[in-house]
């Protein structure tokens, strides 16, 4: 199979991966108790207003009736209207969320790079000890909850040491960017948006809040990048040409890093990709620990008020986003090792 019928099968069965997907959620809602009307109101209200609400958020409408029109409002790029509150439209609400979580996932993934690959490498490099330390530290790290990391990290360096913030994103007015050419470029990623309008201080106030929160996401996550990177660094050190790079007599350093950490990065690579997109879609435990107002925290408040649309939207949005990196990665990952596609 070639690179280009291979893309487009994957694509093929992306489709309706989603699709299912969007169907499980939007039975699941329904199914479960609640009603989100009953939840705008006291107990005892005026029966013809709650049956006012019920129909103008559709609910009085036989379930496949509502299923048909929510499938024709997203091939409309439609989301619906969140179900409490006023009614606003779900898609600006995400999007406004988007980059909080975003941002996060980002540098936590960062974190868990440096640490993993870091740790992995250096576990093949000094075997014996410090080896053992490493898969330890592998272990209890991938199995201790996110929240309890958070925890320490919030005792030690905010109630204690006092040197970083221990919620939010940012302390005042957030960074707005740049105007190019009359066109304003704004990320949501105050981080960047700091760089992008000059604010150092702004910069250093953006990152000081993300610290905390990626390292502790990060240090959870970066337990597999050690097993895995040691796993795939001990097998490639016992193949013929690292064997054969020894025996030229070049350096240690230079046969793990350039050549055996070379050949056995490419399944690292693939695992990144997919706890990027988890990340993305699962940091619900570290925004709410640190109070950022991402896309896990929304989730959870519209799942508590049986905010059917919003909670669909939001599923949809994610399933979108791990779906893309997950077709991205399969595509890399084709291209760089041909065997995939036999």
């Amino acid at each position: 199979m070639g690179l280009r019928e291979y893309i487009l099968t994957r694509v093929i069965l992306t489709i309706p991966m989603v699709f299912i997907l969007l169907s499980i959620v939007f039975f699941v809602m329904r199914i479960l108790p609640g009603n989100p009307v009953l939840l705008r109101f006291e107990k005892n209200a005026d029966p013809q207003l709650i049956a006012s609400y019920t129909h103008k958020l559709g609910l009085d409408k036989p379930l496949y009736i509502q299923y048909i029109d929510y499938i024709n409002d997203l091939f409309h790029g439609n989301l619906g209207l969140s179900m409490s509150g006023d009614f606003s439209p779900v898609a600006p609400e995400i999007m406004s969320r988007f980059p909080a979580t975003l941002e996060l996932a980002i540098y936590s993934t960062l974190v868990a790079i440096l640490l993993g690959i870091g740790l992995g490498v250096l576990g093949v490099a000094k075997r014996g000890k410090v080896d053992s330390a490493i898969k330890l530290y592998g272990i209890i790290s991938y199995a201790t909850p996110v929240f309890f990391v958070g925890m320490v990290l919030q005792i030690v360096f905010g109630v204690f040491l006092h040197v970083l913030p221990v919620y939010g994103r940012y302390d005042g007015t957030p960074p707005s960017g740049i105007t190019v050419a009359g066109i304003h470029i704004q990320t949501g990623l105050y981080t960047l948006d700091s760089l992008l309008s000059g604010n150092f201080q702004a910069f250093l106030n953006s990152a000081s809040h993300i610290v905390l929160p990626s390292i502790a996401l990060g240090v959870v996550i970066s337990g597999v990048f050690v097993r895995i990177t040691r796993a795939n660094m001990l097998e490639t050190i016992r193949a013929d040409f690292v064997i054969a790079a020894r025996a030229r007599g070049l350096k240690e350093r230079t046969v793990l890093l350039g050549y055996a950490l070379k050949n056995a990065i490419l399944p690292v690579v693939t695992v990144i990709g997919l706890q990027f997109a988890i990340l993305v879609s699962g940091a619900v435990l570290t925004e709410t620990e640190f109070s950022i107002q991402g896309l896990g925290l929304y989730l959870v408040d519209r799942v508590y008020f049986r905010d059917y649309t919003a909670v669909q939207g939001t599923v949809v949005f994610l399933a979108i986003i791990i779906t893309t990196v997950s077709l991205l990665i399969d595509i890399m990952y084709a291209y760089l090792d041909p065997r995939v596609r036999l």
